[in-house]
């Protein structure tokens, strides 16, 4: 299991940027929470990076973004 903290920025106009990230985290099926500045994920590796991976895409079909990630396998998972 890891942990991973992900952040959607729109830059400029990208009307829904981080709505359709988010939209994407939930479709992919892992543990996440929705905080005010970032959302946190949970689950196998090849998920949580699949599950980042969706949020970046849907996010940057909006328009200009940028996303920060932060991984850890060494957090408390609750």
């Amino acid at each position: 299991m890891i942990q991973a903290t992900a952040a959607v920025y729109p830059l400029g106009d990208a009307p829904g940027a981080i709505e359709a990230a988010i939209e994407a985290v939930a479709a992919s099926g892992v543990t996440y929470e929705v905080r005010p500045m970032q959302t946190e994920l949970r689950g196998e590796p090849d998920a949580v990076f699949a599950a980042i991976r969706a949020a970046f895409d849907a996010a940057a079909a909006r328009g200009g973004v940028v996303m920060t990630v932060t991984i850890s396998n060494a957090c408390p998972l609750p």
